[in-house]
């Protein structure tokens, strides 16, 4: 019954997000904040958490699984389907704030842990563990992440919208993560709880404004360690909190805080999360990766366009004036004999068999189908993430449009692959269809289902329920594949491709061919251009999937999705020119994968990150590392696939749709 509610509730989000959306970008409405509280001012602050993760372990949990002090009266608000595929679990705490009351040392609860108790061991070195590791608390007030700003390198200070549970030093007395952060954690193999945080809330009044009351625009902590006696109950001032990595008997863990309200009229609420966002020093290095990516296209640009307006407008010249009637006045003019001219361009000798149907033509159809599906969902869901509507205030909205748009966009995918299987001959339209329906995304959920299993039995938070596995086959049965056989219908109704030049009956020879015009070579070949242009960005995508960053520059993302899809085109373009003009007319197949083999180095990179950037712990956390690049690979093959077939098939047909067949 919680998953059918859930997913109404989603149902409901979805409509109101898409009727109110207009309104104000990115989308939440803010919450006014008074002293006394009335039908439009809210005086009681609530502290949120969320799931805690870590850049050691793919494994997510819960708050509740660190044995943390709970909320009396816990209650969970709505998550979207984006959040539940994001493992995100949010919860009230017992994080509670009168507005500009400050408090200067709370006690929230106290944990009592007896070792010679089996659950209290078991909590206990659970919570040892989640230190070792360094897993991150994530906290939430007024839908802004409640962030711990510290110094890094050159005076600049760093916002992390999460905070450590504790740090651990090491038997060598090599102090760990945030252990660096104060000199008083110095035992070996010692662990160093963080039960104590001292909360900033800063506020903009409005006082000059039309609205009333305050709104919060920045919440800031400091964690600490602190040894809770009776004597430091009332300054929360003391020695740190201590847990010795071999600890045998009884322990007791208090948990505090300290809240303070600041005012600034400087900061506006829209802008509230400017702060966070400037903290990370990516913008010089995105336009770095936009220049480079610029230089590649200008030169692809620049070979495109000399093969179009120089190779191929004279060899189109001369060969349209070639006929038996004129050919001795030819031979006066230029001094070029007609087999000259004929081998000068190659790629006019397979005109007969450059049209002829590839082999596998059913799962290439299919490959297409699935990839137009692909790339119209990505177009959409990065232009409305430009627009400020998938922002990170917007929590899982972007996964959830992401996933609604593929449902939904079924009936182009049944209609490309159908249409391109037509035009190869093929008869069997059942079978297309429903490959196109259940093959890509089959894989894709097989893949999904074996990694969910093993969150499953991690316990972790990023397991889905399976009411919610449930749902996402509803849609996938429900709405996806009927459109899909709705495209597909229309697709094979509609004639066939018509195409500029005649068949023959009998396939050509195709000659012995150099190592550059084999297929291996072009086709690795094809996709180091296409990954040189995103290399860069990728790099701070896979930091925000598995180092938990935050992700925000849309912008600049979907400039880079515009030059792969440049680059893609361009370079996939010049391969099948090449080797046209070495006679080799079989470019279907090889203009698909030219460009999707730029998810292979895709998969290099992805392996290169994990051993150089991550150092993630365990046979789970690496098995779920591959399973969901994996994903990704797939989702990136069909994707630049998909690009440079339709790019190669323009091409080819408009350069013999010029020439003239006798």
């Amino acid at each position: 019954m919680k998953t059918l509610r859930s997913w109404f509730g989603f149902t409901c989000s979805l409509l109101v997000f898409i009727s109110v959306a207009g309104f104000y970008l990115p989308g939440l409405a803010p919450v006014s904040f008074c002293e006394e509280k009335s039908e439009d001012c809210q005086d009681e602050i609530q502290l949120f958490v969320n799931r805690l993760d870590s850049v050691e372990s793919v494994l997510p949990y819960e708050y509740d699984m660190f044995d943390f002090c709970k909320d009396n009266e816990e209650k969970r608000p709505s998550e979207n389907l984006g959040q539940v595929l994001f493992g995100e679990r949010i919860e009230t705490s017992p994080y509670k704030f009168k507005f500009r009351k400050d408090q200067p040392c709370q006690k929230v609860c106290t944990k009592s842990y007896d070792t010679s108790k089996v659950e209290d061991k078991t909590n206990l070195e659970f919570l040892k563990r989640g230190m070792q590791l360094n897993y991150q608390h994530h906290w939430i007030v007024d839908n802004m992440p409640v962030t711990w700003c510290y110094d890094v390198e050159d005076g600049q200070k760093y916002c992390n919208p999460g905070f450590p549970i504790g740090c651990l030093v090491t038997s060598e007395g090599r102090p760990k993560d945030a252990c660096v952060i104060n000199s008083e954690f110095n035992k070996k193999n010692t662990f160093y709880v963080f039960n104590h945080v001292d909360i900033t809330i800063t506020y903009h009044s409005g006082e000059n404004e039309s609205w009333k009351g305050a709104r919060l625009v920045g919440a800031r902590l400091d964690p600490k360690s602190i040894k809770h006696s009776e004597e430091n109950s009332q300054s929360c001032e003391g020695p740190p909190m201590e847990i010795p990595g071999q600890f045998s008997g009884n322990l007791e863990l208090t948990y505090s805080y300290s809240v303070k309200f600041e005012a600034t009229d400087q900061i506006k609420w829209a802008s509230r999360w400017d702060y966070i966002l400037v903290s990370m020093p990516h913008t010089n290095i995105q336009w770095f990766s936009i220049m480079n990516s610029l230089v590649i296209v200008l030169f692809l640009s620049g070979m495109v366009a000399m093969i179009m307006l120089r190779t191929l407008h004279r060899d189109i010249a001369k060969y349209n004036q070639v006929d038996q009637g004129n050919l001795l006045k030819i031979h006066l003019q230029t001094a070029i004999t007609y087999e000259e001219a004929q081998e000068e361009s190659g790629w006019k000798q397979v005109h007969g068999d450059v049209f002829r149907p590839p082999q596998m033509g059913m799962l290439l159809s299919v490959f297409l189908g699935q990839g137009t599906q692909i790339f119209i969902m990505t177009f959409i869901t990065l232009f409305l993430a430009c627009l400020g509507f998938l922002s990170p205030a917007n929590r899982g909205a972007l996964m959830t449009c992401a996933v609604v748009l593929w449902v939904l966009l079924g009936t182009p995918a049944g209609y490309v692959s159908a249409r391109l299987y037509k035009s190869f001959g093929g008869e069997n339209w059942k079978t297309n269809v429903l490959l196109t329906a259940l093959l890509c995304p089959g894989m894709v959920f097989a893949d999904f289902f074996l990694m969910n299993l093993i969150l499953w039995v991690e316990a972790s938070s990023a397991a889905i329920p399976f009411g919610t596995l449930v749902a996402i086959l509803g849609l996938w049965f429900g709405i996806s594949v009927p459109l899909t056989f709705l495209g597909a219908y229309f697709g094979f109704k509609k004639s066939v491709i018509e195409h500029p030049v005649r068949t023959n009956q009998i396939p050509r020879q195709i000659p012995e061919q150099s190592f550059f015009t084999k297929p291996l070579p072009g086709i690795v070949m094809g996709g180091i251009l296409p990954f040189g242009c995103i290399f860069i960005q990728l790099f701070f995508i896979l930091n925000s999937i598995w180092s938990h960053q935050m992700y925000y520059m849309f912008g600049f993302l979907f400039l880079v999705f515009i030059i792969l899809l440049i680059t893609c085109s361009e370079a996939t373009i010049l391969l099948c020119y090449f080797h046209l003009c070495a006679e080799d007319y079989h470019w279907w197949w090889r203009s698909f994968l030219t460009s999707g083999f730029t998810a292979v180095y895709l998969f290099v990179y992805a392996i290169h990150y994990f051993f150089s950037k991550l150092q993630i712990q365990g046979a789970a956390s690496t098995i779920l590392y591959l399973g969901y690049t994996m994903i990704m690979v797939l989702i990136f093959f069909l994707f630049t696939g998909t690009i440079g077939f339709f790019a190669c098939f323009w091409f080819v047909h408009k350069i013999y749709s010029v020439v003239k067949v006798d």
